[in-house]
């Protein structure tokens, strides 16, 4: 139950991107199908592609032409894939059910929430900013903004720092084993999204999450639940 978190202790809600906030499959699964296409191999289905969307461009193209590239033709190809994805990031990708809802009340509840992602700051800005989150978030951290990125948890402290929050009043939210190690790692509270991009081979329960949700909706009933220490000041 979403009771056995600490929700008295949560004064700020860090997001992964992709996969946990962001439904961004459709326009990376796009962007391999097309270079498959364009080199000629048959393109593959989504349900195939989806799991590994959280892994980033190095996985989606091993999945779609296989570990046997050159260092040389695996560039290539990766340079390829990026630039038809950055043109065409935000054709179908859209909040997840719920999460906008969700925002509005992390925001109306005086709660600050950001974003923690492996994503290069080169795409997740033009990603955030597509759907008009830039404004929103109070912080962003992208993968190549800090010297480890996750399951390191360098850049949880920086989102808190950025945020005036000591990570053990954060909760950080996430669709990889890496998130959940890296928000343990820098002592926030944990929560996994079982409704997001997660290979059919991996058992959730094992990363050892504080919570599960299976649904979005779960995370609307949080946010609702949730009062930072100025709206509390002020109630009382």
């Amino acid at each position: 139950m979403l009771q056995s978190l600490k929700t008295a202790n949560v004064h700020a809600v860090l997001f992964d991107l992709d996969g946990t906030l962001v439904d961004s499959a459709p326009d990376l699964a796009a962007a391999l199908n097309h270079l498959l296409q364009q080199h000629g191999l048959a393109t593959l289905p989504y349900a195939a592609i989806r799991p590994f969307v959280s892994n980033g461009a190095n996985a989606l193209i091993t999945l779609g032409f296989g570990s046997g590239l050159s260092e040389a033709q695996f560039k290539l190809i990766k340079d390829e894939f990026i630039e038809h994805y950055q043109q065409n990031i935000a054709n179908e990708s859209a909040l997840f059910e719920h999460l906008d809802a969700t925002l509005l009340a992390l925001d109306k509840n005086d709660v600050p929430w950001g974003i923690v992602t492996n994503k290069p700051a080169y795409l997740t800005v033009d990603l955030v900013d597509k759907l008009a989150l830039t404004s929103r978030a109070k912080c962003v951290v992208c993968g190549d903004q800090v010297a480890n990125s996750k399951p390191h948890p360098e850049s949880i402290y920086l989102a808190c720092q950025k945020l005036g929050v000591l990570p053990s009043t954060a909760l950080y939210i996430g669709d990889a084993e890496r998130d959940i190690r890296a928000g343990r790692l820098a002592g926030t509270q944990t929560i996994a999204c079982a409704y997001g991009y997660i290979p059919a081979d991996q058992d959730i329960s094992d990363w050892q999450a504080d919570y599960i949700v299976n649904e979005t909706a779960e995370l609307l009933t949080l946010a609702q639940s949730l009062t930072s220490p100025v709206k509390q000041g002020r109630s009382q």
